[in-house]
């Protein structure tokens, strides 16, 4: 009986030995080390989604339609600051998804989500 076992255990680790050693290729971007990091790299915005739906700009209220112009404006600056939304845990998806769309459709590529405890009211 323990030469079954030891034999079953021989053939399990047969099969599974080429599949350790598969290897996936991944093609990854290299380096410019000829770009300096800037200096002075510029203060993230402050992006509030509150559950009402209301928007506000680092901490100053924006209508969907000003919101589309700061991000037009933030979307050119070089180097461009990273837009940091904090969505309340209330407030409906479709809002925060809006809100992203717009983000993308201006150009902005540094965007993140806070979480605090407050969760942005």
């Amino acid at each position: 009986p323990l030469v079954d076992v030891m034999l079953v255990l021989l053939i399990i680790f047969m099969i599974t030995a080429p599949m350790l050693t598969h290897r996936i290729r991944i093609d990854l971007p290299q380096p410019n080390r000829n770009v300096q990091p800037p200096l002075n790299p510029p203060e993230p915005i402050k992006l509030q989604i509150r559950a009402d739906g209301s928007i506000f700009w680092n901490s100053l209220p924006v209508t969907i339609s000003e919101l589309k112009a700061q991000l037009a404006v933030t979307a050119v600056k070089n180097p461009q600051p990273e837009l940091q939304i904090n969505a309340s845990p209330n407030v409906e998806y479709q809002n925060v998804a809006a809100v992203l769309a717009d983000a993308k459709r201006a150009g902005l590529e540094k965007i993140g989500f806070e979480n605090t405890d407050q969760g942005g009211g």
